[in-house]
Parts: C-alpha cells; sequence; structure tokens
C-alpha cells in the first residue's frame, strides 16, 4: 500500500504545456539546447530512481531509524547504497554550474526532481536537501585553495554538506548565537580575510547529516562570531569545517547525539559540538548571514518541494484505496456504472469525493506554483535581459515564503485528510499514509517557522517592496485577460476578483502599520494563506485555459472539471483570511493562566 507513482503525466503538462517552460529555455544561453525530449528523459530517469531505489527503503527506514554511538551515525540500511546510485547518476551536480563541474539544467527540473525523492523517501532526502544551498553558497563565497579543494566535492556528491545555525539559546533569534572563532594565524594589525584558518568553538542542534555514514567527510558550514564581532546578526560570520581534514586527521567537529522525533527517523537530526574545530572563513567578515542566505533560500524552495511531494504521494494512496475499499451504498452512482445492489466504492459517497477532489486539486495547483517559481528563478540567474531577471528576482523573493509555508501547510494537512480516507486502516503504519503526517510536519517548522515565513511576506515583501506585488498582480491580470479572451468566465472572473481583494488587503495593511505597530503581525498567517489561495487560483484558472492541450482527451476534460472544483469548492474558504485582513483592529489578548 505504500507505492508511490511519479506523475510524470501531468509534471510534464505542466512544465511544457502549462508554463510554457521549453520556450522559456529557448530565451536563456544557459539552456538553449535544452527541449521537451531532454527534459523528459531526465523525469523518467528521476522517476526510475526514485521508485526503484527509494521507495522500497522508504518504509524499512521509518522503522529502523538512525543509530549512534561515539564512533558515529549509522543510517538506516540501504541508504549508502541510494547514496551511491545517486551520485552515479549525476544527480547532485543536475542544476549546478558546468564551469565547477555541474550539469547545468534548470532549477526547474531540481525542483521536480526534489518533489519525487520527497514524496518517496522524505528521510533520506534530507541529507542531499541542503546540498545545491551549500555548493551555492561555497560558490559564492571560497577562494582559492579552500574553493578547489571543496565545490567539486559538493558539486559531485561526493561528499554532503550540513548547515549548522542553531543553538540551545538561539532558535529562530539568530542573533543570540554564541559559537565563536578565533584566528590560527593571526596578522599584526589584526586584520582577517577571507579564507583565513580559524578555530571554532561552540554548539548546535537540530543539525541535519550532522553525522552520517554516506559519505567518507561531511563539510559543514558553520555560523560563529569572530573576535571583537558586534552582536546581532551582524556579528555573524560563516566558516567551512570539514569532519575530515585535507591530510586525513579527525577535526573535533562532533555529533554527540541525534534527536528521537516524530518523523523523518532515517534522517540524522544532529547534536553538534565543536571544540577548536579548524575551518576556513568564508565571504567577508560579518556577512555569514548574507552567504547563509544563498544557502537557505535554496533551502527553502527544497522545503516547499516537500509539502508537494508529501501532498501528492499521500492524494494517490487516498485515490487508490478509495477506488478499492467498498462500504454502503452510494446516493449516486457515476452515469457509466450499470445499476446494482451495493456496497459501492467510498470513492463515489459525496463526503469522500470533496475530500479526494480536495487533494487532487490542490496537488495540481500546488505544482504549477511551485514550477513555475522554478522557471522564474532560472530567468533570474540566466535571463538575458536585464529588466527580466529583475522582474523574476523579485516575483521570486516574494513567493519563497509563500511556496514554503503555504506548500507545506497544504502537504502536512492533506496528509492527515487523507490518512481518513483510509478510516482505522489510515492508522496503521502498513498503509503508508501515517508516515506522510509525521514526515510532513517538520516541513512546517525548519528553514523558518511558517509564522516567520509569513512576517518575511508581510514586513518585508509586501509592506516595504511594493513592486513586488505589483508585479505580482500584473501576471495575475495577465491571466484573467488571456482566460477572457478564451471565453473562461469563470476563470477570468475568479481571479478579477483575487486582484481586487489582494489590493484591498495591502490598503488594509498599510493602514494597520500606521495606526499600530503590531497590527500587520497578528494578521501576517492570514495574509500568506490569502495570497497563497490567490496563487493557487492563479494555476488552477491556467490550467484551466491550457487543459486543451493536454495529449489526453479524457485528461483535457478531468484537468478543467479538477480546476474549477477548486476554484468553486476551495478558493471561497479563503474568504475569512482576507476578512480578517481588513478586520486588523481586532484585539489580541495577552494569554494568562
Amino acid at each position: 500500500m505504500s507505492t508511490y507513482i511519479p506523475p510524470l503525466e501531468d509534471m510534464q503538462f505542466v512544465i511544457e504545456q502549462v508554463l510554457d517552460a521549453p520556450a522559456s529555455w529557448r530565451a536563456q544561453p544557459a539552456f538553449a539546447e535544452l527541449d521537451g525530449d531532454i527534459a523528459r528523459e531526465v523525469l523518467e530517469q528521476a522517476a526510475r530512481f526514485a521508485t526503484e531505489v527509494l521507495v522500497p527503503i522508504n518504509g524499512p527506514g521509518d522503522k529502523q531509524g538512525c543509530r549512534w554511538s561515539p564512533e558515529g551515525v549509522k543510517t538506516p540500511d540501504g541508504y549508502p547504497a541510494a547514496w551511491k546510485q545517486f551520485v552515479e547518476g549525476g544527480w547532485p551536480a543536475l542544476a549546478c554550474d558546468p564551469e565547477v563541474g555541474g550539469q547545468g539544467l534548470p532549477n526547474l527540473l531540481n525542483a521536480a526532481l526534489f518533489e519525487m525523492l520527497c514524496a518517496s523517501n522524505h528521510g533520506w532526502t534530507m541529507y542531499p536537501g541542503l546540498l545545491h544551498g551549500a555548493y551555492e553558497a561555497i560558490k559564492a563565497t571560497a577562494v582559492g585553495e579552500i574553493r578547489e579543494r571543496y565545490l567539486p566535492k559538493v558539486v559531485s556528491g561526493e561528499w554532503l554538506a550540513t548547515m549548522n545555525l542553531t543553538e540551545p539559546a538561539a532558535g529562530s533569534d539568530l542573533g543570540l548565537i554564541r559559537s565563536r572563532a578565533e584566528p590560527l594565524d593571526p596578522r599584526p594589525d589584526g586584520s582577517i580575510a577571507n579564507g583565513d584558518r580559524m578555530a571554532i568553538t561552540g554548539n548546535k542542534i537540530f543539525i541535519s547529516g550532522g553525522d552520517q555514514d554516506m559519505t567518507d567527510n561531511i563539510v559543514h558550514l558553520v555560523l560563529a562570531r569572530l573576535p571583537d564581532a558586534p552582536g546581532g546578526t551582524k556579528g555573524l560570520s560563516l566558516f567551512l569545517v570539514p569532519k575530515f581534514m585535507p591530510d586525513g586527521t579527525r577535526n573535533n567537529a562532533w555529533c554527540d547525539g541525534i534527536e528521537h522525533k516524530m518523523g523523518i527517523h532515517g534522517s540524522a537530526t544532529s547534536q553538534m559540538r565543536f571544540e577548536r574545530a579548524e575551518g576556513w572563513l568564508l565571504g567577508e567578515p560579518h556577512a555569514g548571514l548574507a552567504a547563509m542566505f544563498l544557502m537557505m533560500n535554496a533551502a527553502r524552495l527544497h522545503v516547499a518541494m516537500q509539502g508537494l511531494g508529501h501532498l501528492d504521494a499521500a492524494t494517490q494512496k487516498a485515490v487508490r484505496y478509495a477506488q478499492e475499499r467498498v462500504q454502503l451504498r452510494a446516493p449516486l452512482r457515476p452515469a457509466d456504472v450499470p445499476a446494482g445492489g451495493g456496497p459501492d466504492r467510498i470513492e463515489w459517497h459525496p463526503a469522500m469525493r470533496r475530500i479526494l477532489l480536495t487533494l487532487q486539486a490542490q496537488s495540481e495547483g500546488a505544482r504549477v506554483l511551485a514550477y513555475w517559481i522554478g522557471v522564474l528563478l532560472d530567468e533570474s540567474e540566466h535571463h538575458p535581459d536585464e529588466a527580466r531577471r529583475r522582474h523574476c528576482t523579485n516575483l521570486v523573493a516574494l513567493l519563497t515564503p509563500v511556496a514554503k509555508a503555504f506548500l507545506t501547510d497544504l502537504g502536512h494537512r492533506g496528509a492527515d485528510d487523507a490518512l481518513g480516507v483510509f478510516g482505522g486502516y489510515g492508522y496503521v503504519h502498513e498503509y503508508g499514509v501515517e508516515q506522510h503526517v509525521r514526515d510532513s510536519r517538520i516541513a512546517m517548522i525548519y528553514e523558518g517557522t511558517n509564522e516567520i515565513q509569513a512576517i518575511d511576506l508581510v514586513m518585508r515583501k509586501l509592506l516595504d517592496s511594493p513592486r513586488r506585488s505589483d508585479a505580482l498582480l500584473a501576471e495575475i491580470e495577465a491571466e484573467a485577460a488571456a482566460c477572457t479572451a478564451d471565453g473562461l468566465a469563470l476563470e477570468a472572473g475568479a481571479l478579477t476578483a483575487q486582484i481586487a481583494t489582494v489590493r484591498g488587503a495591502l490598503e488594509a495593511l498599510q493602514a494597520a502599520r500606521a495606526a499600530d505597530p503590531e497590527a500587520p503581525l497578528r494578521v501576517a498567517d492570514d495574509v500568506l494563506h490569502g495570497l497563497g489561495h490567490t496563487m493557487l487560483a492563479w494555476a488552477w484558472a491556467r490550467s484551466s485555459r491550457c487543459a486543451p492541450r493536454h495529449a489526453s482527451p479524457a485528461q483535457r476534460e478531468r484537468k478543467r472539471e479538477v480546476a474549477r472544483f477548486g476554484l468553486q469548492w476551495l478558493l471561497p474558504a479563503a474568504q475569512w483570511r482576507w476578512q480578517r485582513v481588513q478586520d486588523w483592529a481586532l484585539p489580541l489578548p495577552w494569554v494568562r493562566t
């Protein structure tokens, strides 16, 4: 019951028809030679790896979990062998620069790859989940011998990487970080430069892959403070600290234990101790947070794919079960089903139909949104027109917190709804859906909790940068006009209404900030979920408009049907979110006992 089948047909439909990514690739010299055939082959090979290698070790790995000892961490059986196959297939290098050993393929295809990996085996996927972000950080900051030694190993996947931010007293508030770094070769004038050798001391917690037996070395990226660094986040620097030094000696970077978690049992979530561990400064002194954000932003997009992966995998399981399970008599049967006695498939019962259609509409809409961000990310980096790059950069900045928070929320709550389709069997491990509920919950917490994503969206991306919301609304207006031209009144009307709603909400937010500095923060979560639904509306409308391009006649009708279900049944549920934004002056009492 735990089988996952990558939705290649829908992925290809979104990439080629809904988003017309091949046309975008042709406009970018970096991808000019890439076409739909190559992209399809990449997706097919990725699907084969996911289903043949990762799916079989997902359930057993969840039950076995990681094992810690003073000698190191042992990952579940099959994990190291799967990683070896992943590296041999060249997958870590998929979206990396060819000049440093990468394949130079689009971030869009990398996003599709990670959707399949996460849906197949979230615990295993945690290990490569930070690798591309580490590549970005090292590529942007490392110099000289450090760059030459470590960047190729990270690109190829020969060595895995970690991101060491969180400390016992510094969770989301990185300004409280106390880990320190001291120059090992101090200059007489006290100056410090990129690449200088350092001794790192401190403790970190919740470090994914802090130790493992899948690679011969681990590249730790660590935030710490140089001597006399200013307080707060402006005093943080970034350091590269390997598990093993270039001469093969063991560095003083130790895993003191692993967390016993609700889910992702195959991921070694580690407590790390650095005792004058040797490392090197990456980038300029006190500029570590900016360098780390290169890694964190990539990680947040990967986390969004975790939400989508869980949502789609759980949806598949629920639909298959509902088609096989028979219970009671349904009030109506599909027109092509002959009349007869019960019991009937539970998929025919109205309550189940609503749940299953909700899951399908959310999954397909979320895929369009996530893949569009992939297209925008590629154009923001590679498009030859500077104005287009700037436009796409603004959209990516605005949509990243929405994707991270909204898609992970959909993934967890969708998995929970899918479990309900199974009844009591959903609570049983062998059916596979309860693992999605457990594994998906963490994605709402790490890489910046969803509440922090909402604050970032409202305070930095909307209120302080109105040009970003203007750019997004212009995209939605263009889709509404396209729907109108194709005679799709329902789709065009829904988008036009959303545009007016978002503009009204932004006006209310500006008024709220002027009257009460706390008010935008009180309704930030509502803004994010409201905008998330707006983006689903855009995705559903675009899918409906492009439905006639689908290769399958049956899917043409189904695509439009599911999209319209989303617009008619699901979109109105967001209205209370927007209403709460308008009612920003409502008091929020203090918590008392």
